[in-house]
């Protein structure tokens, strides 16, 4: 009786493990095609798919929360969130070690972007001291010795897609932009307003990080996220968002 009782206990706690939410955090700083949040959730975009697809593949619902990037990795440590992805472990500096991280899953390319096309790469270390477009609370390792020296300055907007807007409106006369938001901007523009990439800032390869927590599947977790990524499911994901339209 006692066995049965044992193996019982164990199926219930299997299939709660199973049907759990995975609880995912969203910064409300990502633009198009990352995601796109409609009243406070999540409805489309790459990190969008990819997750539900996560979920489906680990037979779990995912429970989104959006929060100010600046409350994403305190959420992590309180235990309100289950899982953060596009993320580097130098973004989270000394804890990264108390999580488990996925192999890296995609590759961020940040540009310096312009109004204006020029003829040849701008040289940030060489430009005037000025304002350049910045998102709240991102870094960005390879201009920060020059905010340090206030050779530039930020001027932070709350989202990627706020920044770009603010450059179009000729705010300051260069932004930081991941290039697929750039991209997805240009798509609704006129050929003639087009914005230009004019420097490459970094490139960065970025994974999931998973709580440390015995309750959770992180093994299957992880080793889903990189049969995801060898299958070549994430790239189609990707494609799905960035590939031009045909015309």
């Amino acid at each position: 009786m006692r066995l049965i009782l044992c193996a019982l206990l164990l199926a219930v706690m299997t299939d709660h493990a199973h049907s759990a939410a995975l609880r995912v955090a969203v910064a409300d700083s990502w633009a198009m095609p990352m995601i796109e949040v409609t009243d406070g959730q999540p409805t489309s975009g790459i990190l969008y798919d990819l997750i539900l697809s996560l979920a489906h593949h680990l037979g779990q619902p995912a429970q989104f929360q959006v929060l100010a990037r600046a409350r994403v990795q305190s959420a992590m440590e309180h235990g309100e969130v289950d899982i953060r992805c596009f993320v580097a472990p130098a973004w989270v500096g000394h804890s990264a070690r108390n999580y488990l991280w996925s192999e890296p899953l995609l590759e961020q390319r940040d540009v310096l972007v312009s109004t204006r096309k020029h003829l040849n790469p701008v040289n940030v270390q060489t430009l005037p001291q000025q304002s350049i477009g910045t998102v709240l609370s991102y870094t960005y390792p390879s201009l920060q010795p020059l905010f340090d020296a206030a050779k530039l300055h930020r001027d932070d907007a709350r989202s990627q897609e706020q920044v770009l807007q603010m450059l179009i409106a000729r705010r300051f006369d260069y932004a930081v932009s991941n290039q697929w938001a750039l991209d997805w901007v240009n798509k609704s523009r006129q050929q003639t307003d087009q914005l230009h990439s004019v420097a490459l800032i970094q490139e960065q390869r970025l994974s999931c990080m998973v709580r440390n927590d015995p309750h959770l599947a992180t093994g299957r977790i992880l080793d889903t996220l990189v049969n995801m990524r060898d299958s070549g499911e994430i790239e189609r994901i990707i494609a799905r968002y960035t590939t031009p339209s045909a015309p």
